[in-house]
């Protein structure tokens, strides 16, 4: 089979002849490029003409992968900034709570060093929340009957005198505050022994010492402690500071102090459940309903 073109489209050498030409031409360059490293230039001029153009066709998929992590990096930050804050709310939770914790622990530890000045027996109390009445000044703690305490008990802080309990249940107790208008207390000044009573002034968390002379020895800073004259709270313990004394030519002097206890602040008590004894007499002094002598209802 004769597989030469028309006469019509013969012009110049054969396919067969170039190909071969081409095939030992490739050949050739190829030897010389491994050999002599001919093309060298020629391959880096001609890769520097291409390079805006393969930037130009590699942008689309250069852009594509850029959007691609830019989503994936703000799924991943706001994942994270999820896990940090959900992580710093537990951490604040937790040094919230050893923060209550090292107080309590720190009260208690200051309520042991009050126990341990020979006062008799007594119950440590955690105070519960504060009653409703606008008018008293009174907290619910959750030691009652069955842990021995009594109407009438003293009720103290690691700092002094708190109040006393006013009524009982089997498993609380109310405690009626240094500061309620219905509470009083026998005093006396710790510079010079002048006694007094004290009475509670209400919601202003303060001490008032009524119907004093109006010559008397007391003044701005005097520290007020408990007389043991009333037979309930022994003698001695902190009641607070004399911060103001408004003093009359003819009437009595009153004298405000502001309690030693932490009134609005205190969390752990220390309940008095022995009436305490006079060392000189050797005797119990009983202790009544309430410090100024009545019973509390």
């Amino acid at each position: 089979m004769d597989r030469s073109p028309p006469p019509f489209f013969r012009q110049g050498v054969s396919a067969d002849v170039r190909l071969a030409l081409f095939a030992l031409i490739a050949i050739a360059l190829l030897v010389l490029d491994a050999r002599f490293d001919a093309l060298g230039a020629l391959r880096q001029a001609i890769g520097s003409a291409l390079f805006p153009l393969q930037r130009a066709l590699l942008a689309p998929r250069d852009l594509t992968a850029g959007v691609a992590l830019h989503l994936t990096g703000v799924g991943q930050l706001t994942e994270e900034v999820g896990r940090l804050r959900s992580r710093e709310a537990a951490d604040a939770q937790l040094l919230q709570q050893a923060q209550q914790t090292a107080l309590e622990n720190l009260q208690l530890r200051r309520l042991l060093g009050m126990r341990e000045r020979g006062i008799g027996a007594s119950v440590v109390a955690e105070v519960l929340y504060e009653t409703r009445d606008p008018f008293t000044r009174r907290l619910m703690v959750d030691r009652g009957q069955q842990h021995g305490v009594m109407p009438g008990q003293p009720v103290l802080d690691a700092d002094g005198v708190l109040g006393q309990v006013s009524r009982v249940l089997p498993r609380a107790a109310e405690v009626t505050l240094l500061t309620d208008r219905n509470q009083t207390l026998s005093v006396e000044v710790r510079r010079n022994g002048v006694r007094a009573l004290a009475y509670g002034a209400g919601r202003g968390g303060a001490l008032e010492l009524r119907y004093l002379p109006a010559a008397i020895d007391i003044q701005d800073g005097d520290w007020v402690v408990t007389s043991g004259l009333d037979g309930v709270f022994p003698p001695g313990l902190p009641v607070g500071k004399v911060t103001g004394v408004s003093r009359g030519r003819a009437s009595f002097t009153v004298a405000r102090v502001e309690p030693a206890a932490a009134i609005e602040r205190t969390r752990m008590l220390l309940i008095l459940q022995e009436p305490w004894r006079d060392p000189l007499v050797g005797a119990t002094i009983e202790a009544p309903r309430n410090a100024a002598g009545r019973r509390n209802r």
